[in-house]
């Protein structure tokens, strides 16, 4: 596999779907206030792995999971029919034997949340130059401009999902750990993003939206995929 694979597995993820539910999802996606939401998300590809700097790839010896996370049913039902079908699943020239298939429904049940990340979060503004042209400038979880994004990246899914308005009140993220950045490439583009346990506060349905569609930006695209951190 090359390393980096966010654009074969969401290849791989609208190829598995109904032509039309792929179609709708890709053109189209749910809007709110002009802007569009894929609505879904997945992970890295976690496992035991090596790479390879001078050819650029990464090897999974022992097979590797795939966590993909959506609030609509009608994404996940057509992709389980064509995995357990085919049984297997390409990404780009690796093909991969579909062993397991676990569902599995994440709730938030106040107005607290720890999560771990699966993916690296991405948080972000696209900025004017004084001289002119436009640059993309990313933030980590700690900085005021990163709550504020994320409050309203989720106001916005939660909108364009259930056509409703969104509930008030703001999401603050608090890392729990060191934010590690990932610099990566998405069709050749570089996407920063960080990855770290985190605890967020904020009104439940929202806090329930980064669970179901992920936590910041360009989740269709593989990034900001966390699960829930179960209490022992």
């Amino acid at each position: 596999m090359p390393i980096h694979y966010n654009y074969l597995i969401q290849s791989a993820i609208y190829a598995a779907l109904p032509k039309e539910t792929a179609s709708r999802l890709h053109d189209k996606g749910y809007i709110s206030d002009s802007r569009s939401f894929r609505m879904f998300t997945f992970s890295r590809l976690l496992g035991k792995f090596f790479l390879n700097n001078i050819t650029s790839t990464i090897t999974f010896p022992e097979g590797a999971t795939l966590i993909i996370t959506s609030p609509e049913l009608k994404i996940f039902l057509p992709l389980l029919n064509n995995l357990l079908t085919k049984k297997h699943i390409r990404l780009g020239r690796a093909l991969f034997i579909v062993e397991e298939i676990r569902i599995d429904e994440q709730k938030v049940e106040g107005d607290t949340l720890a999560v771990r990340t699966l993916s690296p979060v991405v948080v972000y503004s696209t900025l004017l130059r004084p001289e002119g042209g436009k640059y993309t400038c990313y933030y980590q979880p700690g900085e005021p401009e990163f709550d504020r994004l994320v409050t309203v990246n989720l106001a916005k899914k939660y909108h364009a999902f259930h056509g409703l308005r969104p509930p008030e009140g703001n999401v603050r993220v608090c890392p729990l750990d060191r934010p590690r950045l990932h610099v990566t490439l998405y069709k050749g583009i570089v996407v920063k993003g960080y990855t770290c346990r985190l605890k967020l506060h904020g009104p439940r349905e929202l806090l329930q939206m980064v669970l179901d569609a992920g936590l910041g930006g360009k989740g269709s695209q593989g990034y900001g995929c966390v699960e829930k951190i179960m209490r022992r």
